[in-house]
């Protein structure tokens, strides 16, 4: 009886032997994912980390005003011609299609004659300020590859501002002031970013450069996200591997080209001159043909595939990962804490797949002794650290409202993981390698079905 056990724990010992032999050539490069990139020589295939194809974002976003009435055509209203602001016999009817100019239309595909574009009520009710927040929101993780790029069919404002956020608009951040007059508008000297380098690339600015009044040719206003690459890329973008390095390793500069929403805030419609023409308010007015957000779904490295079903973005996860943006792993693979892919090493990259969890192959969660490393615990990047689901924690701890585990006596470590005499330097042969020898035996008993009193 007792050859036939052995000779079983032997056998079981071979099979996840052999199962874990398998998963180290998984967790490192990339194998099967692929990016298309632009060269002299045209669009080709280059091998690196998992990540969507970008696109034009503008058609999967939401978009709200405020105020919600600011629109022009309810109740009708007349304003003046963009190229004569002293003709002002145009109309705005939010009651006949060919005379309004309702949100939708600053994203819609119209060919270049005639134009549509997004309007707004005339200052009518100078001197209260004309004032307008766009919001444009994802319900998804957003990473910028391109220029945001705002079309003005009227002047462009004499003061904006463009915001993000990173939490899906419950706070926001700056990322350009746009003014006439920087310091006058928002206490700032002008710059560009051409004024900027590596080190100064996360800076707000205030920019004059796209805050012209009336001019027939000025009517485009940057975020320019290009510009700021070329810091590491070079000029033509030809380095994208120490950009895609850079990324990498600096968490702050990878956040600065991620949102989940955007706002334009439009703060002073454009004057043309210093002091506002109070006997013809109808020249002040905002409107937007069209704007460009160019990006890919934030997969974590983990999807090559972003898919927009019943009105939301989510990436098709790989390695074993799962949720919108592939930020965690899947049930029974947590055999290590979840990481997101890495660009490094150049050119092919780490992929980080989660691994099977010892659970999956047959063993109870609380008996996995070793699922999880004090190493691989020290460098767990999740917001919690335990979890009832996904991180289990160990030896007979509990989790408590999924930011700490409760440990049992004798035992220590974010999940429980260590013997809490080694960690003081103290542990006997019983408290120490017989501790762990005997659990050993335990959890190759409950492979086995074993059961019956102890024999130690």
């Amino acid at each position: 009886m007792y050859l036939s056990r052995f000779l079983s724990i032997h056998a079981l010992w071979v099979t996840v032997s052999s199962v874990m032999q398998h998963y180290p050539s998984v967790w490192g490069h990339y194998d099967v994912c692929k990016t298309q990139i632009y060269t002299e020589e045209g669009k080709i295939w280059d091998y690196m980390a998992c990540q969507p194809e970008a696109t034009d974002m503008t058609k999967y976003l939401k978009v709200k005003l405020d105020p919600p009435d600011i629109t022009c055509g309810d109740p009708p209203e007349t304003f003046c011609a963009m190229g004569n602001p002293y003709m002002c016999n145009n109309e705005c009817d939010a009651s006949t299609p060919e005379l309004a100019h309702p949100p939708e239309l600053m994203f819609d595909f119209e060919g270049r004659h005639p134009s549509t574009f997004w309007q707004s009520a005339t200052w009518k009710e100078y001197p209260k300020p004309l004032q307008v927040n766009i919001t444009l929101s994802w319900s998804k993780t957003i990473e910028l590859t391109d220029n945001i790029v705002i079309t003005f069919e009227s002047g462009r404002p004499d003061q904006m501002i463009l915001e993000k956020s990173l939490d899906y608009g419950r706070t926001w951040q700056p990322y350009q002031y746009y003014a006439t007059d920087c310091l006058d508008a928002f206490h700032m000297d002008p710059k560009s970013v051409k004024d900027l380098s590596q080190h100064t690339i996360l800076e707000i600015i205030c920019t004059e450069e796209y805050s012209t009044g009336y001019m027939t040719n000025s009517k485009i206003i940057h975020f320019e996200i290009k510009d700021r690459f070329a810091f590491f890329a070079g000029p033509r973008l030809r380095n994208m591997a120490s950009l895609y390095g850079q990324l990498d390793t600096t968490k702050k500069l990878k956040d600065f080209f991620t949102i989940t929403d955007l706002r334009i805030r439009l703060l002073r419609p454009a004057t043309g001159e210093i002091f506002v023409d109070e006997q013809h308010l109808a020249r002040y007015f905002y409107a937007i043909s069209d704007i460009k957000v160019y990006g890919r779904c934030k997969c974590n490295l983990h999807a090559t595939v972003c898919v927009f079903d019943n009105n939301k973005l989510s990436c098709e996860c790989e390695h074993n990962t799962t949720g919108p943006d592939c930020g965690k792993c899947k049930k029974n693979y947590q055999g290590r804490p979840w990481s997101p892919g890495s660009y490094l090493p150049i050119p092919k990259g780490t992929a980080n797949t989660c691994i099977p969890s010892i659970s999956s192959i047959g063993i109870a969660p609380k008996l996995a002794l070793s699922t999880v490393s004090s190493v691989q615990v020290a460098n767990h990047k999740r917001a919690n650290v335990c979890d009832n689901e996904f991180l289990h924690c160990q030896n007979g701890g509990t989790c408590q409202n999924n930011m700490k585990c409760q440990c049992p006596a004798g035992y220590t470590g974010i999940l429980c993981e260590k013997l809490r005499c080694e960690e003081a330097g103290s542990c006997s042969s019983d408290s120490g390698h017989g501790a762990r020898a005997k659990s050993s035996l335990i959890l190759l008993m409950a492979l086995l079905g074993m059961t019956g009193p102890c024999l130690f």
